[in-house]
């Protein structure tokens, strides 16, 4: 008989004594367990062996790093493979061990807990200004600008397979060359860096980048990557110059940003002192951090100098004289005289509104104002209004009718002389060429002679600023200003610091904010970071009209409807630019000076935008080119041109006195017809931007 599966008969099991089931069970168990544990010990090793064989130069180089000593002080080891000569002792455990054997952990608890309550205020502060209701913002335009400016020079290296390839392969090379000479190094060669340090960049100035190898690395890896990102956007093809410019520019911004030196954690220096202070640096640095973004109105305004140490009319602009007119946009300073007898014609100063008019009266030493009236100069200055909203719509017409013009008009009340001489810095400068332009086609004399210091007319050649304007970014800006009626002057500094830096953001983040330290005392960065606020139709007008439409040497600038012809300017020009200036360039001022209709002296000074004018003749610093008029192209200027040691002043003296040298008594402010309102430098300079 066939049994089938349905039909398959019960066996019925003996029951096991009480106990005994559980406890063969639980045995069971255990093993089963154990050659679970076994078996997963095994898979482990084996994946480890294999990971430490393909990494093993990644295991050498951290058991070495952890053994050699990371800040290399007083090391024996670090002093042996740098080639330094022995005698030195270094503990067991290298300096940063050291160090932190001796730290109060309870101190340096209570230090990061301040820490976090400072970065909160911080993030308070700037987080307190975020209008959430509006539309982009002008951080987004900028990341979006990046993007696509950096997403074109990628597209031309990856339009080719190829090509692409061979860039990759020069970047990995060149790391890797610099990996395997880090290790010969950790093996006890001494062998020369593959990129050798660079003595002027201070970023890497402490000996530790050099002397241990693990910060040689750090320090030669970044620089070789930064320099590749260079080559590539120099190298890459069919980029018009604007966007190539803008690529460069935001290739140096990045690199400066993901410097090694700009972090505690990559930077000996910075982690010794964090160790040393038991993280007392770190809550100076966020208190400072906190300071500076609630100064800037949510924007971080770096301070780059010690501002107590300056007070205007007395550490800063203090050359004696009194505002004698007032209005809307400036205030008019009339300079005391210092001697008996001065020059019959005098001297009117129109500075730039970007930042405060003292750049040209800094101090004692340094005053280019002191020392016009000590030559024997009536000078006047022009003090333009800090702006708030009520200004929005003042525009350079208003600021040539109601600055310029009018100063013109005060001066001969003044002094009883219609006809002056009339100098113009940056901006100021440029104003005052449209003026001149605009007084030509009236008919209008009174200026005889003008002086140009580092001064643009033709702005196709217009320097790094120009990188920064482009129709995109003034949509951005002029949605900004539409709601305050001003331009924020943080904005115009913050743009002129992202044009260096390393030399004025991130080295005042490094000292500043991690090492907690207070930058000392310089009468210019305080100058510098004294700004100003700019009047919407001002600040849009300039942009557009200059920048990025180039009106002026088109003939398509109108003023107060009168059409702009520089080459109605006849009168004789001194043009000075220096040769390292990044905002106004020699180059673009030499070609603008090409478009005035009369004579120019055209001087090319040593140094740069700020520091090659205000250069006094006492300094004995610089030099100056001279080599006639502006003719030929700058490089043929140049080779043409004679050199001469020191300050330009003293050639610009000789060619404005030799136009009118006649002499009259010594004129006081106001010259009895105008009441002084109040001492130099006035109140419009006070007001905080």
């Amino acid at each position: 008989m066939t049994i089938g599966r349905d039909e398959e008969p019960v066996v019925k099991r003996r029951k096991a004594p009480p106990g005994t089931e559980a406890a063969s069970e639980r045995k069971a168990k255990e093993k089963a367990k154990q050659d679970k544990a076994k078996q997963d010990k095994a898979k482990s090793e084996k994946k480890i062996a294999k990971k430490t064989k393909a990494k093993e130069p990644v295991r050498i180089l951290a058991m070495e790093a952890s053994e050699a000593e990371p800040l290399a002080v007083g090391s024996q080891r670090a002093a042996n493979r740098a080639g330094r000569p022995e005698g030195t002792q270094a503990s067991a455990g290298g300096a940063p061990m050291t160090a932190l054997a001796g730290v109060d952990i309870e101190a340096m608890a209570e230090n990061m807990a301040q820490l976090v309550d400072q970065g909160r205020k911080a993030l308070a502060a700037a987080i307190g200004t975020v209008d959430a209701s509006g539309s982009r913002s002008e951080l987004a335009a900028n990341v979006a600008d990046a993007t696509k400016t950096l997403g074109t020079v990628a597209e031309y290296w990856f339009a080719k397979p190829e090509r692409a390839a061979v860039a990759q392969a020069e970047l990995y090379g060149g790391l890797s060359e610099i990996w395997r000479q880090t290790l010969r190094r950790y093996s006890g060669e001494n062998v020369p860096p593959i990129v050798a340090p660079d003595p002027s960049d201070k970023r890497f100035a402490s000996p530790e980048w050099e002397e241990n190898p693990f910060f040689d690395w750090l320090r030669q890896t970044y620089l070789y990557a930064a320099r590749w990102a260079g080559d590539m956007v120099d190298k890459a093809e069919g980029l018009d110059p604007h966007t190539r410019a803008k690529a460069q520019f935001y290739t140096r911004l990045i690199s400066s940003a993901v410097s090694p030196s700009n972090f505690i954690a990559t930077n000996p220096e910075l982690l010794r002192a964090t160790i040393e202070a038991k993280g007392e640096n770190l809550i100076r640095g966020m208190k400072m951090f906190a300071e500076d973004l609630s100064a800037g109105g949510g924007m971080l305004k770096i301070r780059q100098t010690d501002d107590s140490k300056f007070r205007l009319g007395i550490d800063l602009a203090n050359t004696p004289g009194k505002v004698i007119w007032r209005n809307d946009v400036m205030e008019l300073i009339q300079y005391a005289p210092a001697t008996e007898e001065v020059y019959a014609r005098p001297l009117l100063l129109t500075p730039p509104w970007i930042n405060k008019f003292y750049v040209l009266d800094l101090n004692k030493e340094k005053s280019f104002v002191r020392w016009a009236v000590e030559q024997g100069f009536t000078v006047f200055i022009i003090s333009w209004v800090n702006p708030d909203e009520s200004k929005a719509e003042k525009g350079f017409e208003a600021y040539m009718h109601e600055g310029i013009l009018t100063a013109l008009d005060v001066i001969e009340k003044a002094t009883g002389e219609r006809k002056v001489a009339a100098a113009g810095y940056c901006v100021g400068g440029t104003l005052l060429a449209l003026t001149l332009a605009y007084m030509a086609t009236k008919g209008d004399d009174r200026i005889e002679s003008v002086t140009f210091f580092a001064t643009q007319v033709d702005f196709s050649e217009a320097g790094d600023l120009q990188i920064l304007i482009d129709d995109e970014r003034m949509a951005a800006l002029d949605e900004a200003m539409a709601k305050t009626g001003y331009l924020e002057g943080v904005k115009m500094a913050n743009a002129f610091n992202m044009l260096r830096p390393n030399e004025l953001i991130w080295n005042y983040v490094v000292n500043n904010y991690m090492k907690g330290v207070e930058p000392a005392a310089f009468d210019l960065l305080y100058w510098n970071s004294d700004s100003t606020r700019i009047p919407r139709a001002n600040h849009s007008f300039y942009m557009r009209s200059c920048y990025l439409e180039n009106r002026i040497t088109r003939g398509e600038m109108v003023m107060s409807g009168v059409p702009i012809n520089l080459r109605l300017v006849k009168i004789p020009i001194y043009s000075i630019a220096t040769k390292e200036d990044h905002i106004a360039p020699a180059r673009s001022v030499f070609r603008g000076d090409k478009f005035f209709g009369g004579d120019v002296t055209y001087v090319l000074g040593g140094s740069g935008h700020i520091a090659g004018i205000i250069n006094p003749p006492a300094k004995g610093k610089y030099d100056y080119m001279t080599g006639g008029p502006v003719k030929g192209s700058f490089e043929e200027w140049v080779a043409k041109a004679e050199l001469h040691k020191g300050s330009w002043w003293p050639h610009w003296f000789e060619w404005i006195t030799t136009q009118a040298p006649r002499k009259v008594p010594a004129r006081e402010p106001g010259g009895g017809e105008l009441k002084p309102i109040c001492d130099a430098p006035g109140e419009y300079v006070r007001v905080k931007g």
